[in-house]
């Protein structure tokens, strides 16, 4: 009997201990906050005196076609040290912004040097996840110290993820200036176009 007493007892106690583990934060703050993952693709386009030749145009524009462009996306153009190309530059972002995508005034860094002759053409495309969730590695029948269920603000989180237009705005927000009136317009005209294809 005394034996009994005393499994039931350590029974007891490695069951309390594991409740208080449980709800480790107290705050009204998740600790499952979204990522922001950046990927630049990038295409070497040759440059002649009047801009990007017909060949190199059509090389461009297959190629944002097939990276299927979406809102949220941003073009930089990078002349390295060759001699800036304004007709270059016009050829491209003309493009860019047919598709309704964002242009970005400085170029990310890439690997490589621009070769003299080319331009470089760079698309930023930013995803945002919450990595960490779904979190049901605690349970919540016994709660002491009333702190917050594992999977708390998963489900707030990973919704405002999944449906920010621009993810780098959850990196460091929009500025105060006004916005670009077209860059909405394409957006939506590029979505209608989409989807009025699709029927």
């Amino acid at each position: 009997m005394r034996n009994l007493k005393f499994l039931i007892t350590a029974g007891l106690g490695f069951t309390m201990a594991g409740c208080g583990s449980m709800g480790a934060n107290t705050s009204m703050y998740s600790a499952h906050q979204p990522v922001v993952e950046r990927t630049n693709f990038e295409i070497d386009l040759n440059v002649d005196g009047n801009g990007l030749p017909a060949a190199e145009q059509v090389r461009m524009v297959e190629w944002l076609d097939a990276l299927q462009l979406g809102y949220g996306d941003k073009v930089a153009v990078d002349f390295g040290n060759s001699y800036f190309n304004i007709d270059a530059q016009k050829a491209i972002y003309s493009a860019a912004a047919d598709r309704g995508i964002l242009l970005s005034d400085t170029a990310p860094v890439t690997t490589g040097q621009v070769a003299g002759g080319t331009v470089r053409v760079i698309v930023t495309r930013s995803k945002a996840s919450v990595p960490s969730c779904p979190d049901w590695s605690t349970t919540s029948d016994s709660n002491f110290n009333t702190g917050n269920h594992s999977n708390y603000g998963c489900s707030v989180n990973s919704n405002l993820a999944a449906m920010i237009a621009d993810p780098e705005d959850l990196v460091r927000g929009r500025d105060s200036k006004s916005l670009d009136k077209n860059s909405g317009k394409n957006a939506v005209n590029v979505y209608r176009a989409k989807t009025n294809g699709g029927n």
